[in-house]
């Protein structure tokens, strides 16, 4: 960045705040929300409400007010910011990403904080968890919404829940139907999703696998080693379903042999800082069990496993078309660090973590706000690349390749064996859905 683009940054953060003036009634309330943006953008070590007031020589109470009590529409700022990606950074091969991350707290008022598992330190700590939904399209990616996840033990305390200013009408939910919950909104506000991706954690709740099938969209997400399901359909008789009971996913890539007669194909997913990153792929369709145990439509089933520390094995299913390429799951499924930046990007530089207050509303402001900053980063970093949106790619296309069968003593399944099954992901020369142009393999023969 050059001394004549940092002149061009002040009249092209007015430009884009301006987007939002309408969310407030009061001129003075409205001229806060760019003294809060700069704030977020500022050096500051710390981005609460008071070290920003104090380093724009605004009364500290008032800044304070300006999140938990000021008259303004927070929701139709999340709408306007929706909408602004919907218009601008549209594409066929978006993807949306969901997760959830804690940010650690101490004491007890802050809404929704209690001891649980908290991502950004590792363990059971003291924290709020919020779910998210990222949005990724080539290189751009950015959080569209959030929501905080209200743990049941607040949820059933409501004069706790009203001392925090939590609405009457917010209760417990679990995380994937909050998930559930940000995608319908975005979609209201015309974003579209080609794809959507996900952790194990929220790929082990049926309730959102069946949820993204009722609304037709396509996912490809990693589940745990407990999912269950049948590589064979079972036979449905007038007495119910009949056959084998369904397998983990983990017991079928050890015995299946549909698994164990086919190699594993070795994959470079991405170039990571510290160089390639291979993993190792077995592939076959799945009839997954739903919550009534009988088997729902089928999916693919892949099993990765990490070329450099084979114990780490990865599963990841998908409602994809049945022609759609190994290439392509993957290239989906290993999107979801997109979000995993946002997420770090937001908190070393724009202060997500750094709220301090005890309402609910507060926590809401400061993370829609801290989300608008950051798509006004993106947004200029993209527009300085000189890329031209829109583009009919998937992100990161083109950085996956398929190096071949991985030969050697542990190139087969768990008994060794190999010839069975689909050894050469036939479904990566298969047809394409219109506009994917995807690389093709490499010789076959080529050792990863």
């Amino acid at each position: 960045m050059d001394a004549a683009q940092i002149r061009l940054l002040g009249p092209m953060l007015d430009r884009f705040l301006a987007h939002f003036h309408d969310c407030f009634r009061r001129r003075p309330t409205r001229e806060h929300l760019a003294g809060y943006v700069r704030g977020l953008l500022s050096d500051l070590p710390r981005k609460s409400a008071e070290p920003i007031a104090l380093g724009q020589d605004i009364p500290v109470r008032t800044l304070q007010e300006f999140l938990a009590l000021h008259r303004w529409d927070h929701p139709l700022m999340r709408d306007r910011l929706q909408q602004l990606v919907a218009r601008d950074h549209a594409s066929e091969h978006s993807v949306g990403v969901v997760d959830d991350t804690g940010c650690p707290k101490k004491g007890d008022q802050t809404p929704g904080v209690q001891r649980q598992y908290c991502g950004a330190s590792g363990k059971v700590d003291n924290c709020v968890v919020t779910v998210h939904l990222g949005y990724a399209a080539l290189d751009f990616h950015c959080l569209l919404d959030s929501d905080l996840y209200l743990p049941e033990s607040w949820a059933a305390d409501r004069p706790r829940c009203q001392r925090a200013g939590i609405p009457e009408a917010l209760g417990y939910r679990p995380k994937w139907q909050i998930a559930l919950d940000l995608f319908d909104q975005a979609v209201a506000n015309g974003v579209r999703f080609a794809w959507l991706t996900f952790d194990a954690a929220y790929g082990a709740k049926p309730g959102l696998l069946r949820g993204l099938q009722q609304r037709q969209q396509r996912y490809a997400g990693e589940v745990p080693g407990a999912f269950r399901g049948w590589l064979k359909l079972p036979r449905l008789t007038d007495r119910g379903w009949r056959g084998r009971p369904a397998s983990t996913v983990a017991d079928l890539a050890r015995h299946a042999r549909a698994f164990t007669g086919q190699p594993w194909v070795a994959y470079r997913v991405k170039d990571g800082s510290k160089g390639p990153m291979v993993w190792e792929v077995k592939y076959v369709r799945l009839y997954p069990q739903n919550e009534d145990g009988e088997p729902g439509p089928p999916v693919h089933l892949l099993a990765a496993r990490n070329a450099l520390d084979r114990a780490e094995l990865k599963y990841f299913v998908s409602n994809a078309p049945a022609r759609t390429s190994v290439k392509t799951l993957l290239l989906v499924a290993f999107t979801r660090w997109r979000v995993e930046r946002c997420f770090e990007d937001e908190k070393t530089e724009l202060g997500f973590d750094h709220f301090e207050g005890r309402s609910y509303t507060g926590l809401i402001r400061h993370q829609r706000l801290v989300a608008l900053t950051h798509l006004f980063c993106a947004r200029v970093c993209e527009r300085w690349r000189g890329e031209k949106p829109g583009t009919d790619v998937l992100p990161g296309e083109g950085r996956v390749e398929c190096l071949g069968p991985v030969v050697g003593a542990d190139a087969g399944g768990a008994d060794g064996g190999a010839g069975e099954g689909r050894a050469d992901h036939s479904a990566d020369t298969g047809t394409q859905r219109r506009g994917t142009a995807l690389p093709q393999p490499r010789n076959a023969a080529k050792v990863a």
